[in-house]
Formats: structure tokens, sequence, C-alpha cells
């Protein structure tokens, strides 16, 4: 079911979302060669419980760390390790907080020293993607306008997209009703109401849309290789609009 969210509940999610905001801010000092992706993971899970919430990830289903950390072909749910970052990589940190029971949901791409053109155009147009989704939102709007709007930029661009990984309603739980693809038809789909909050997250890859899981039951890596970017904010509907509730 899909749910209004109240005037507490928005207050909590703001301060979950502001926690998530806080954890990408200091995070990026270490992204770096030579670190670890476990030490990104343990880094980032002593930060938010500092802040005062815990790492929505951990135990979620399963899932093992704190947050996901996914390097180059590896499109999310990559499992920190001793796999050390080089130069030239890109990271995927997909940070989830949870504050008195409500959630904040936000990842980034970063790149790991200097990157090639290909990798600067895939971050800069994924990230561009995700913006031009966010365009869409207000009262009134449809969950398809959005995937519309990606989808476009993103074959604009040659970019494959990901269809098999989409958003979500963010709440009491990390994920809730309705689903947010990144591809749609114009006015389709659900209604958007004021007082929703949803996460818009565009999974784009350098070459093809095919992925794939790999035998740890999470990573999720591109069929051909190639890298992939991911880039997402948790938003609540307004009358007029949006407001994002995880700024980094």
């Amino acid at each position: 079911m899909i749910s209004i969210k109240s005037d507490r509940e928005i207050e909590l999610l703001k301060i979950a979302g502001e926690i998530v905001g806080k954890t990408h801010n200091y995070m990026k000092q270490f992204i770096k060669p030579g670190i670890t992706t476990k030490e990104l993971d343990d880094l980032a899970g002593e930060f938010i419980i500092s802040q005062g919430a815990t790492p929505s990830c951990k135990g979620y289903e399963g899932y093992p760390n704190n947050i996901c950390v996914s390097v180059n072909d590896e499109v999310v749910h990559g499992i920190g390790n001793k796999r050390k970052l080089h130069e030239g990589d890109i990271v995927k940190l997909d940070i989830c907080a949870c504050y008195k029971g409500y959630h904040g949901d936000s990842a980034w791409t970063y790149p790991v020293g200097r990157i090639s053109k290909n990798r600067e155009n895939l971050l800069k147009w994924t990230e561009e993607a995700l913006f031009e989704g966010l365009k869409t939102i207000k009262n009134g709007s449809r969950v398809g306008d959005i995937g519309y709007a990606v989808e476009s930029f993103a074959k604009k661009h040659n970019l494959g997209v990901v269809k098999e990984l989409v958003g979500h309603g963010v709440g009491s739980n990390l994920h809730e009703e309705p689903d947010v693809p990144n591809y749609g038809k114009k006015n389709t789909g659900i209604v958007l109401k004021s007082g929703m909050v949803i996460a818009v997250e565009p999974m784009l890859n350098l070459g093809t849309a095919d992925v794939c899981m790999l035998d740890d039951d999470w990573t999720i890596v591109t069929m051909d290789g190639k890298p992939s970017a991911h880039f997402e904010h948790t938003i609540l509907v307004t009358d007029d609009g949006y407001t994002i509730l995880t700024k980094r």
C-alpha cells in the first residue's frame, strides 16, 4: 500500500535523509587508491552510528554489511571486502540510514583519482539523468513520467538502462510501494501525491543494459563487463515539485 506521510513521519524522514547526506560528504575524503571496499564500509557504518542512526542495509534480507560498495562493472549491492581501489576506478556507495524507525537512501558514484573520459561522461550523464527524472515530479504527476525522462536522456547518450532494478517508496520500511522504474511512458503509472516519499535511482551502463547476479547472491554486474553508474536521492513529493531529503 502506498502511504502519504504524516508531518511527524516527514520530520523523521528528513533527519534520516540528512544523516545519509552527511555520510556521503564524510566518505568522499577516503575515496582514493589503496583503500579497501571493506574499509569504506566500516567507516560509513561507524559514522552513521555516530549520528544516532543505524545502517539500514545491515541485515536487510540477510545483507551482511553496513552499505553497498560497488566498483566499475558492479551495478549495485557490492559487498565490501579486501579489494583495493585503484586509480581510474569508479565506486558506487549506496548508503541507507535508519533514524527512529525511518529511512534515508541515497547512492552516488565517485571517481577514484583520475578516470577516463568515457567514465567521466558516464558519471556526468547518469547524475543528469537523475535530475531529469526529478524535474517531472509534483503532486498529480505520474511514475511513468519519471521513467520516461530518465530513459529518454539515457538513450540520447547511448547508455544502457538497467530494467531489473528500480527506485521505490521509502518510509518506515526501506523499500515500499510504489516501484519507480527508470523507463516508462508519459502519463502512465501511479499518480504521485503530496506527502509521498520515493527514491529515484537511475542505474545506467556504458554498454548494454544486460546484467546478472554473482554467486554471492547479492552483487549485480554488467554482462559485458563495462562500467555502470548509480545516482539516487530520496525525495518528498510536494504540491508544486519535490524536496530532496538526502542532500549532500
